[in-house]
């Protein structure tokens, strides 16, 4: 039997890694032979970058660079030597969980950080960029990453602007002679599955800036400047279009990425399944194994095990998923390409009992052993 086992973190508690080889260690109590291909998943949030690096060949590397507060930060990303990639998390520099509660304020927080990393990554050799940019504390339409880039985000003396959103109001006019010179070689594919645009009732000030220590003023000033913002950028960039779908993400960062570095915005999990390749491995397989932390009726909605299923089911595969949790509405989930799913929590146990990491590795494998003997049984 050839398993292919493809399943998402089980978050604050198990990598994807580690969820996948405690299943394929429950595959192999029933079937000592089997042939079990673990592929790291994930769907462009919490753990793409170690999902991407484990499943593309790369190796971790760490940067000290600007935090959204102006504060010097250290974080990793991935290279892939062999194919000159980046694999960057904008949350490791430019993250609202690097903010305590009483400093957020857009006004002030920076995505310079994340401008920090690319040109690291570009001086390293990598033209090729996988970014994901979910988790944000910024709303400066990422003119911070792309001053640290080289652009100059000048106000009327000809000065760069202040970091944060606060740096818009200032802006005047836009220069691109000290740009990398590299970044015209250099390709970036963004992993956004945000749809908001930049501006409006829609944009990024007015849907995310509240979580970002935003009031109604602050609000409407920054939707304001954005606004200007892209006005502005029309002049040197005439394809500029602040309505695209994805270019209100981070808080603006989309539309940096869309009109200056011009990325393309793509689902985090389309990206996850054509970077690891894990088509080529599902075509072989007897049978597909996935999974999350939690299955629910949102699990439908682009999320990674569906990624997974879909593809299974082009090539008539069968699927099963564990998970942690499901929920009532999880049953969509068997109209969408999984063919059973299963919670793995075996006794009544407290939260904190049910996400120690040992405990969850051992209810995976617990439960995809009984799984796979039930599967025998009908096999025969």
């Amino acid at each position: 039997m050839n398993v292919v086992i493809a399943i998402d973190s089980f978050k604050g508690s198990l990598s994807s890694l580690e969820a996948g080889e405690s299943a394929a260690n429950g595959i192999k109590k029933v079937y000592p032979d089997a042939t079990t291909v673990i592929r790291p998943l994930a769907d462009g949030g919490e753990g793409t970058v170690d999902a991407l690096v484990a499943g593309c060949g790369g190796k971790m590397t760490t940067v000290s660079v600007t935090g959204p507060l102006g504060e010097t930060v250290s974080c990793q990303y991935g290279i892939v030597s062999a194919t000159k990639t980046a694999i960057i998390e904008m949350a490791v520099a430019a993250g609202i969980t690097l903010v305590p509660p009483q400093k957020k304020n857009p006004l002030h927080t920076t995505t310079y950080g994340v401008g920090e990393i690319i040109a690291d990554a570009v001086k390293r050799g990598c033209r090729h960029f996988l970014i994901g940019i979910g988790g944000s504390a910024t709303n400066d339409g990422g003119i911070g990453m792309l001053q640290a880039l080289g652009f100059g985000m000048l106000d009327e003396n000809g000065n760069q602007v202040e970091f944060g959103a606060k740096g818009l109001r200032q802006l005047k006019s836009i220069t691109t002679s000290h740009v990398l010179p590299e970044l015209s070689k250099c390709t970036f594919r963004v992993a956004c599955d945000v749809t908001n645009p930049l501006c409006g009732s829609t944009g990024c000030s007015a849907v995310f800036g509240p979580q970002k220590g935003a009031d109604s003023e602050m609000i409407n000033m920054m939707d304001r400047w954005l606004k200007d913002y892209a006005l502005l950028s029309r002049k040197y960039f005439p394809d500029v279009n602040e309505s695209l779908s994805g270019a209100g993400a981070a808080g603006g960062l989309g539309f940096a990425f869309l009109t200056f570095l011009h990325a393309t915005l793509e689902s985090g999990i389309k990206i996850v399944l054509e970077e690891t390749k894990l088509r080529d491995y599902i075509q072989k397989a007897d049978m597909v194994v996935t999974g999350e932390g939690r299955l629910d009726g949102q699990t439908v909605m682009g999320k990674a095990p569906i990624g997974v299923a879909k593809i299974a089911k082009e090539y008539g595969k069968p699927v099963i998923a564990f998970s942690g949790c499901v929920t009532k509405d999880a049953i969509a989930c068997n109209e969408h390409g999984i063919d059973a799913f299963f919670p793995v929590l075996r006794s009544v146990s407290t939260l904190d009992e049910a996400m120690c990491r040992t405990n969850a590795m051992q209810n995976i494998e617990d439960t995809a052993e009984q799984v796979f003997r039930l599967i025998r049984t009908f096999s025969h």
